[in-house]
């Protein structure tokens, strides 16, 4: 039994547009629509292959636009792909964002519904990634969370510091996960957040998994909220995330 990062799950007004403007912006597809979700999935490669890692907006009612602690960044290969990237999703409707984000080598800016997101300038460590090169989590403790994540999806531990922590995938492909310590974390609730599933997928695959990261130090988090086919849990920080079931 082992998890995997199925999808990054972000909340949305409408959730069909916003689709729409992820698969332009990531040269994907739209895969599924309906039912207030709308599925953003790579051309190629079949999941669970971790460079496929899909993009699943859902939409909510009051999706506010908040002070994120998870966001996603781009990949580039050059500098001049950096720059034909910025200005292909502006003209599919990204507009500049006014974060303070430090001197880092990367352009930040927000999608049509506000999500900030990041185009990073090209680098060795993001090299095969695919076009999200990273999600980043903003926190306390990055050592802390990349052990937790560590074992939790089984990554490799690429780098560890008080300030930044970087897992990927042993398989050396897909997004990496990045931990960065943030002073004065806001408490909001997060319209960006990870979807993992247990491969293969199997009938009691969601309940052990979900019973391996409680004992990692996750906590449940789905108390009142509905009868979900999916678990509702907490990082060490808080963060939710969910344990997907069988299809």
């Amino acid at each position: 039994m082992a998890l995997h990062l199925f999808e990054t799950n972000l909340k949305a007004r409408d959730d069909a547009a916003l689709g729409r403007f992820w698969a332009e912006a990531l040269g994907w597809r739209v895969a599924g629509e309906g039912s207030g979700a709308t599925s953003v999935k790579p051309l190629g490669p079949a999941w669970p292959d971790a460079a496929a890692v899909r993009v699943d907006v859902v939409a909510v009612p009051d999706p506010e636009t908040v002070n994120y602690r998870a966001h996603m960044e781009l990949a580039t290969t050059s500098a001049a792909h950096h720059a034909e990237l910025v200005a292909r999703l502006e003209e599919l409707g990204a507009t500049p964002a006014d974060v303070a984000r430090g001197d880092l080598p990367r352009t930040v800016l927000a999608d049509p519904e506000g999500n900030v997101f990041c185009v990073q300038e090209p680098g060795e460590t993001y090299r095969g990634t695919g076009p999200i090169a990273a999600v980043v989590v903003d926190c306390a403790n990055p050592r802390a969370m990349a052990r937790f994540w560590g074992e939790a999806m089984d990554w490799k531990l690429h780098e560890a510091t008080d300030d930044h922590a970087l897992l990927r995938s042993a398989t050396g492909v897909g997004p990496c996960l990045e931990f960065v310590r943030t002073p004065h974390l806001k408490v909001t609730r997060h319209r960006l957040h990870l979807d993992l599933a247990p491969y293969p997928f199997e009938s009691d695959g969601q309940v052990a998994e979900a019973a391996r990261l409680e004992a990692l130090g996750a906590t449940p988090a789905d108390a009142g909220r509905g009868d979900f086919p999916w678990k509702i849990l907490t990082d060490p920080e808080g963060n939710e995330f969910c344990v997907l079931g069988p299809a």
